[in-house]
């Protein structure tokens, strides 16, 4: 059994493709995607309720950046990882630390970020904690 079964995800992307891979993926991990969205209004409500262990957010929703929901999800002490095109550089300085996925990635690559993610919110990481600026 894959260590990160039964792992509840909220995944924010907006390329149609891009998120049915990533959910293909996260469903053979064992992971459960409790919503996938695709607009930042959208996704913004989402993060404010929705009770998953760790989100995928795509930087860059159809021209609108995604830190309004990195907000939300820190704010909720919520795990999250970008996913990018762009790479880290792309990042505010208060994400900067944040684990990043490099797109075009393969499923291992996506299964490290996500191990890697929830292993920094498990020890505390200063980096990934809410309060980190």
């Amino acid at each position: 059994m894959s260590p990160l079964a039964g792992t509840r995800v909220l995944v924010v992307e907006d390329e149609g493709a891009i998120a049915l891979l990533i959910e293909e993926m996260l469903e053979e991990f064992g992971c459960e995607v409790v919503a996938s969205v695709a607009r930042l209004a959208a996704a913004c409500e989402i993060a404010g309720s929705v009770q998953v262990d760790l989100a995928i957010l795509d930087v860059n929703l159809a021209g609108e950046r995604v830190f309004p929901v990195a907000d939300i999800l820190r704010s909720r002490q919520i795990p999250f990882l970008f996913s990018t095109g762009y790479g880290a550089s792309g990042l505010p300085a208060e994400y900067a630390a944040r684990p990043v996925l490099h797109k075009p990635f393969s499923e291992s690559e996506l299964q490290r970020k996500i191990a890697v993610t929830l292993k920094q919110a498990r020890e505390g990481d200063p980096a990934t904690s809410p309060g980190a600026h």
